[in-house]
């Protein structure tokens, strides 16, 4: 009996709904369960020699119909990154934001690397990445301390969730710190972060055009997301980003400091001081990160 690829594929993953598979493992299961058909399969090819070049080969062909699969199937989703995982769902792309951002989802994934996190969790893990990659100093930007002065809505997308300091004057000799002092060369810069549980096709360009409208002050923006699904969801993030130039960073909540930088963000030459007063007017945890940078312009100190 030949081999159905894609009824074998859909059959474990919809036995299995939410639970993300790495094609390698689908071809693993094909494998176990349908030795028949895979015995066929490779009877039949003038290449395929043993299990391990059956199981690349599968695990080509699952790649390569993916995207066929899913403009016919749209229960169907995957993640993005490498490694890729498939899954099946019944839930609109909506939904499944809705879920993500709720402080207590109604279902939980099986997969040990899908833990829930709620968002604020997701800060100190994306600092630990700032620190290790960059060696920036992050702080966290608590919304509920800005005041309401300007009225309902008047503070809508104005603060990013997080910001951070990176000092350019690291290792340098202190009289080339000192010359810098009088150069007016630049010698920090400052980064901008909104982050999110989830982003696909539903919310990202919402997520998107708040991260351009709260990082508007900094050297550099970011949105940063711990689940990315659907190819089209960075694609979209790739044209976007050609006009404003927000980057990507996909966090790893389980490994931080594994986190990968999709889209590196794409430097502005100067700080807009005049937002970052009205930032720091609004908000004291702002205007706190400001003290640390004047700090840093008086010391050299993070």
């Amino acid at each position: 009996m030949a081999l159905k690829l894609r009824e074998r594929v859909f059959e474990l993953l919809e036995a299995h709904p939410e639970k993300r598979f790495k094609a390698r493992e689908i071809a693993e299961w094909i494998h176990e369960n349908f030795p028949n058909e895979t015995a066929e399969k490779i009877e039949k090819s003038s290449f395929l020699t043993d299990e391990s070049s059956l199981l690349y080969q599968l695990v080509a062909e699952i790649g390569s119909n993916r995207p066929q699969w899913q403009k016919k199937y749209s229960n169907l989703r995957t993640t993005e990154g490498r490694p890729r995982k498939f899954y099946w769902t019944e839930k609109s792309e909506t939904e499944e934001v809705e879920e993500a951002e709720s402080e207590f989802p109604t279902s939980r994934s099986d997969d040990p690397l899908q833990v829930r996190y709620a968002e604020k969790e997701l800060y100190p893990k994306l600092i630990e990445f700032l620190g290790a990659e960059f060696g920036a100093r992050g702080l966290i930007i608590e919304e509920s301390r800005s005041s309401n002065r300007r009225g309902r809505g008047g503070n809508k997308w104005l603060y990013p969730d997080i910001v951070a300091v990176e000092a350019l004057t690291k290792n340098l000799n202190a009289e080339v710190v000192e010359a810098l002092k009088h150069s007016g060369e630049q010698r920090a810069r400052l980064w901008s972060f909104e982050v999110k549980k989830l982003l696909n096709r539903s919310n990202v360009r919402e997520a998107y055009f708040q991260a351009v409208s709260n990082s508007s002050w900094a050297n550099f923006g970011y949105i940063v997301a711990a689940q990315i699904e659907g190819s089209d969801t960075v694609r979209e993030i790739q044209m976007l980003y050609a006009v404003h130039g927000i980057g990507l960073i996909e966090l790893d909540p389980e490994s931080p400091t594994e986190s990968v930088v999709r889209i590196p963000a794409r430097e502005r030459s100067g700080i807009e001081w005049s937002m970052c007063s009205r930032l720091a007017d609004e908000n004291s945890d702002f205007e706190s990160f400001m003290k640390r940078v004047r700090k840093f312009f008086q010391t050299d100190d993070l």
